[in-house]
């Protein structure tokens, strides 16, 4: 079964604060979206990666292919106006697709992605046909404006990460679904299960946050920083 991993990279990282989207910040002379890319690179289940980005962004992805020998990026696809949009594209750009065609979509700004948790996905997802990477959420969960209102039961409650993994054929079928009922989704999930396809939830990790904040791009430098010093020593 081939299986493509799918980045939608063309955010504007507008929460972050900083000019510069996220997914390009350079952390210790190495972009943040490269940190991304090696881990499907090395990933021996993923075939093939395909990049959604801005235009202006298509030299740069082309030098770090080249500077890191992502051998696997098989080709950039203009991104959207929404993540849903970005990553529309870049299926419409696998030329030659079959039913065993699995899309694994991975957010470009999740770049500590435990490569045993992708690997896990990604064999769920060739039994059961899909996978969805959660946690389990650990803390008191309220629900509420300003105010307690009611308490949420956390057992049932978990926190979506990506990588989303579903078989090509039926995500098409969700994105265009979307697209006739002029529907937006947050993730390929939202529109997986409104299709009426069961989602298979699977274990994410706490690494696999999302750089979105100030705080998480502070908190991705120490990270990388203390990774750093350990090869040193």
């Amino acid at each position: 079964m081939k299986t493509i991993a799918v980045i939608p990279a063309g955010g504007k990282g507008v929460r972050s604060g900083i000019a510069t989207p996220k997914q390009y910040l350079k952390f210790h002379n190495k972009e943040l979206i490269a940190y991304t890319l090696d881990v499907f690179q090395h990933n021996k289940l993923i075939d093939e990666i395909i990049i959604s980005a801005e235009p202006s962004y298509f030299d740069l992805l082309k030098t770090l292919k080249t500077k890191f020998h992502f051998s696997k990026i098989s080709k950039v696809a203009e991104g959207g106006n929404t993540r849903q949009d970005s990553v529309y594209n870049a299926l419409k750009s696998i030329e030659t697709v079959s039913e065993n065609v699995l899309v694994v979509v991975h957010d470009a700004v999740r770049p500590l992605l435990p490569q045993n948790v992708l690997t896990n996905a990604i064999e769920t997802a060739k039994q059961k046909g899909n996978a969805l990477v959660c946690i389990k959420a650990k803390d008191t969960l309220v629900k509420g404006n300003q105010v307690v209102e009611t308490y949420l039961d956390r057992d049932e409650v978990y926190y979506v990460q990506t990588p989303q993994i579903f078989l090509y054929s039926v995500l098409m079928k969700a994105m265009e679904n979307a697209y006739e009922n002029n529907y937006i989704g947050t993730d390929e999930s939202m529109l997986v299960r409104q299709i009426g396809e069961k989602v298979n939830i699977v274990e994410g990790s706490v690494y696999n946050f999302k750089v979105t904040t100030a705080e998480d791009v502070e908190m991705f430098e120490a990270l990388t920083l203390a990774y750093s010093r350990k090869k040193i020593d």
